[in-house]
């Protein structure tokens, strides 16, 4: 249970962070939950491999459920896997946020305006 409860905080703190920033779920929902469902649906499908090839497998442990979604799969890898997917959202599109500051003072733009605001390119090279 320590370690379900352990993941539920960070993605709570993920999801504060993200909140905060506007970096992913909050600058766009929709498409931040298909990017969600579709990370965590790949990383599913790499386990369930994994599983059956045997080379995961699971251990009780004192600091999980024991609730399993199906054989050698804990309840805790579906957060887990929603967890990795989140972080990895959230530190790319940070990163991506962190880029278009530096392009916009180097091209001069004011503080508080990213290049892409100032009628710059975004972080894909098009225009806005």
């Amino acid at each position: 249970m320590v370690y379900l409860l352990t993941l539920l905080a960070v993605i709570g703190c993920m999801a504060l962070l993200d909140w905060r920033h506007r970096l992913f779920l909050w600058a766009r929902p929709g498409a931040a939950l298909v990017v969600l469902a579709v990370g965590m649906a790949y990383f599913l499908a790499w386990d369930v491999w994994g599983i059956a090839e045997g080379v995961f497998l699971h251990r009780d442990s004192p600091y999980m459920t024991g609730i399993m979604l199906a054989p050698q799969l804990p309840l805790e890898e579906g957060f887990f896997l929603l967890f990795l997917s989140q972080i990895t959202m959230v530190l790319f599109t940070g990163a991506v946020r962190i880029l278009e500051h530096r392009a916009g003072q180097r091209a001069g733009v004011r503080p508080g305006r990213s290049a892409a605001r100032a009628g710059g390119t975004t972080a894909a090279g098009g225009t806005r």
